[in-house]
């Protein structure tokens, strides 16, 4: 039996009576109404899955109901009945969202045939909603795990610019997340029902990246047999999401540049420019800065990219994330491989987060499913953990200090390491990264976040930043 709620609508009781007959024979569920007022309290008690309606009703007409039910009910279906002498009114219904008409007298064989069709239909844009659903949960903000402060924070800039229009770059290194950031970006903006396209400039060959991107006309070039659409023109009304911008050949930077001031591509081979309605977010692990002064990245376009600069923080930077990012990234992995009694035991995750991770989450992430797809029992042991891993908490053991019992700060800590580590290694930046297994980028910029400064006779002679005075 099928149990789908059909609403009818007719001002004739013995047409309602006749259609809910032959329809509750069929095994629907139907309720009926006699006017457009009914119709419409009964569609907000009952949400059926398909609504049929007269056109013509004294006090309110079927387009009125349709109007009503497409504004508050948009997943309902629609079928419009109709005299012979007005099919021309039920097809300007169907241009108002009406899926479907039949003409009086009805014909049963013929409306059951519909009525089957109507529900198909409604039960495919229930599909659909759910499946947008799922996407704006997998590709919305909360599917970036994490709650670090550097994370949090390039969230919540992220979350508000996404409802905007702004042009986003986003920089991060390899793995750290930056084409899920893009994405939950689009998934939040009012451009998320539209196309979001990817494009990675270094993976595409450049003979073959102008055509890619902007698509070409029949006869440009050899091989051109017929005319092509590019991407971008394929995202119209959505987003482009720009992979490692700073590959792209200078040639084609100038055209992207026309793109975002005004809107429009030149196709290889065409002699007119053609509109386009995209949102760009780019993204590059690359110093688009040092391109810039090279003169291999366009200056005007990178301050046309970065009017909202993104920068996600690699994974060694916020390692109080690694526990959280771990236990999500296994039990992806142990649902996808179909493993539900696997278990990875708490007392291991310390080893995963002493690793410096120079992979980022995607590296994480590929370590995590290796461990689930090689498991041979139901617990993951320790002798499981690739060898690199399996040396982490070791380190610890190295650094003998007794917790205080009124409280300790980290930070305080963090700073007292680094000025140890800089003054064994005589204050030779690289080295002293080197020994504490963090960039020398990473170390500036902690240096500088907790005030630490060489002092002026202590400078060694192979790290040159600043030189001492003389005499």
């Amino acid at each position: 039996m099928n149990r789908a709620k059909i609403l009818v609508v007719d001002d004739e009781e013995n047409v309602r009576r006749v259609v809910q007959l032959q329809l509750e024979e069929a095994g629907y569920d139907v309720v009926t109404a006699c006017d457009a007022e009914g119709a419409i309290a009964l569609a907000a008690e009952h949400t059926p899955g398909l609504v049929i309606t007269d056109l013509k009703m004294p006090g309110g007409s079927g387009m009125e109901v349709l109007h009503k039910i497409r504004a508050e009910h948009p997943e309902t279906t629609v079928v419009m009945v109709t005299a012979f002498g007005t099919v021309q009114t039920a097809v300007e219904a169907m241009k108002a969202g009406a899926y479907d008409y039949i003409t009086k007298p009805i014909d049963y064989e013929a409306l059951l045939l519909i009525v089957n069709r109507a529900l198909e239909h409604h039960r495919l844009v229930e599909e659909v909603h759910a499946l947008r659903s799922a996407l704006d949960e997998k590709y919305g903000f909360e599917s970036i795990i994490g709650h670090s402060r550097s994370l949090v924070r390039v969230l919540e800039i992220a979350s508000r610019v996404a409802r905007r229009d702004s042009t986003v770059l986003i920089h991060g290194e390899t793995g750290t997340g930056k084409e899920l950031l893009a994405r939950a970006i689009h998934q939040n903006s009012g451009r998320k029902h539209q196309p979001f396209i990817t494009i990675n400039c270094g993976a595409i060959p450049k003979d073959l990246l102008e055509s890619e991107l902007f698509g070409h006309t029949r006869g440009s070039f050899t091989g051109a047999v017929a005319p092509k659409k590019g991407r971008i023109e394929a995202a119209h009304g959505g987003s482009v999401f720009l992979d490692e911008i700073g590959e792209m050949p200078l040639e084609l930077q100038v055209k992207l540049l026309r793109l975002i001031q005004n809107g429009e591509i030149e196709k290889v081979g065409a002699t007119e420019t053609t509109h386009v309605d995209v949102r760009i977010i780019a993204a590059t692990h690359r110093n688009l800065q040092a391109l810039i002064e090279d003169g291999s990245f366009r200056e005007d376009l990178y301050y046309r990219l970065a009017v909202v600069p993104l920068e996600l923080p690699p994974l060694r930077d916020r390692a109080e994330d690694i526990p959280e990012l771990v236990q999500q990234l296994f039990l992806k992995a142990r649902q996808k491989h179909d493993l539900p009694k696997l278990k990875l035991p708490q007392a291991l995750i310390p080893y995963f987060s002493g690793y410096r991770w120079p992979g980022n989450v995607r590296e994480l992430e590929n370590v995590v499913e290796r461990l689930v797809v090689l498991a041979v029992g139901e617990e993951i042991a320790l002798g499981d953990l690739p060898e690199f891993l399996q040396r982490q908490p070791a380190v610890l053991d190295a650094i003998q200090f007794e917790l205080p019992p009124h409280g300790i700060s980290l930070e305080a800590i963090e700073k007292e390491l680094i000025l140890r580590a800089l003054e064994k290694f005589e204050w030779n930046q690289t080295q002293a990264a080197r020994y504490l297994d963090i960039s020398r980028r990473t170390l500036i910029y902690r240096m500088e976040k907790y005030g630490i400064k060489e002092p002026l006779a202590g400078r060694h002679a192979g790290d040159a930043v600043r030189t001492p005075p003389a005499g």
